[in-house]
């Protein structure tokens, strides 16, 4: 655990404010979820909650599914990092950040194809690969992340069964998610 040499106090209704240089460094946004432990050493840690996170081995196999029937890899992403992949190592992409252009685009809260048209998206960071199809996954009204279909080593374009293979995983995820 790092120190950052920032104290707070506990109001008067018990709460404390995370400082905004460490919400905006951890992506921690108004109304996420924070899930807090507590150890044998007194000390309280808060942890992004992921509900995604909750079902990798679901993602997992959506991912391999999709991948296989898609014919490209595919990644599946939550509000923040790599859950699950298909198609692509593993090591590789293990626990990466989703990139600003995946999180705008998540923000719109349409699937996105890439045409050929416009700049590619690299959905995540320090991966090369960009986007073929992106899909988000939303339960209750919120985002809760994404499945992505990604290019191999050519600057390829996304068809329809990308788009509608992401779909479906992405619909798949969220009344999983919803139950």
């Amino acid at each position: 655990m790092k120190a950052t040499g920032i104290v707070r106090r506990i109001d008067d209704l018990g709460r404390v404010v995370i400082p905004k240089e460490i919400r905006r460094t951890m992506r921690i946004r108004e109304g996420d979820p924070l899930e807090i432990y507590t150890n044998s050493e007194g000390e309280v840690i808060f942890k992004k909650y992921s509900p995604i996170n909750e079902l990798s081995e679901s993602a997992a196999s959506v991912a391999e599914v999709i991948h296989k029937l898609g014919n490209a890899p595919v990644v599946i992403f939550d509000r923040d990092h790599v859950v699950a992949v298909s198609g692509v190592s593993k090591r590789e992409f293990n626990e990466r950040r989703i990139s600003q252009g995946l999180e705008e685009i998540l923000e719109l809260r349409k699937s996105w194809q890439f045409t050929g048209e416009g700049k590619p998206v690299l959905p995540a960071e320090g991966i090369s690969r960009h986007a073929l199809a992106i899909s988000p996954i939303v339960v209750s009204g919120d985002i809760s992340g994404a499945v992505c279909f990604l290019a191999g080593d050519s600057a390829a374009k996304g068809t329809q069964l990308h788009l509608t293979l992401s779909q479906t995983a992405a619909m798949f995820l969220s009344r999983q998610l919803e139950a």
